[in-house]
């Protein structure tokens, strides 16, 4: 294994595993990634799950899409080491939403996001929240989260599809998150 090129939060690698180059990044700043499905449980109405909706420059540098439709997420242990997985993910909800959860439940502890390109796995948990009542001013995280959108659990599907249909992309762990969510 080569180190090719290295930023404060990027390394550029190369491996021969099979007997040629493999070029792949790793974040050397954080040992892994929390990813947030939040489920907003409303006593007299159907529960909801909210969105975000998010500017990547990537995305927009390379003309694939202006926008993304996530859900939380954030890096575990870029500010503190030896944060945990469960204080990142109150961390990342309070941040990005101002909301908190009653409870969270890891649903997928070890998903690739690009495991061509990247080593950066991630854990998924389905926060239960049971007060829309902002807590914490949330972030924009530089101006990448644009807006938060709460879809009922029933027209998400529909919901997802208008976004497509703008052009918009939709996070590939968002999707895994929805679907192996097995909430009630």
């Amino acid at each position: 294994m080569a180190e090719l090129y290295k930023t404060k939060f990027i390394t550029l690698k190369s491996t021969d595993i099979f007997g040629h180059d493999w070029f792949y990044t790793t974040r050397e700043n954080a040992k892994n990634v929390v990813v947030i499905l939040p489920l907003i449980k409303n006593e007299n109405d159907e529960d909801e799950v909210l969105f975000l909706i998010t500017k990547r420059p990537p995305l927009i540098a390379e003309n694939k899409a202006q926008y993304c439709v996530e859900t939380p997420a954030g890096l575990v242990g870029d500010e503190r080491r030896d944060e945990t997985i469960q204080e990142a993910l109150k961390k990342e909800l309070l941040e990005e939403t101002g909301l908190v959860a009653k409870e969270f439940k890891i649903i997928l502890d070890k998903i690739s996001s690009s495991s061509g390109l990247t080593d950066e796995s991630s854990v998924m948990a389905i926060a239960y929240i049971e007060d829309k009542e902002i807590k914490s001013t949330p972030i924009s995280d530089n101006g990448v989260i644009q807006d938060r959108i709460y879809v009922k659990k029933s027209q998400i599907k529909e919901f997802l599809n208008e976004c497509n249909k703008k052009g918009w992309a939709i996070g590939a762990q968002t999707l895994a998150a929805l679907y192996c969510s097995d909430w009630e």
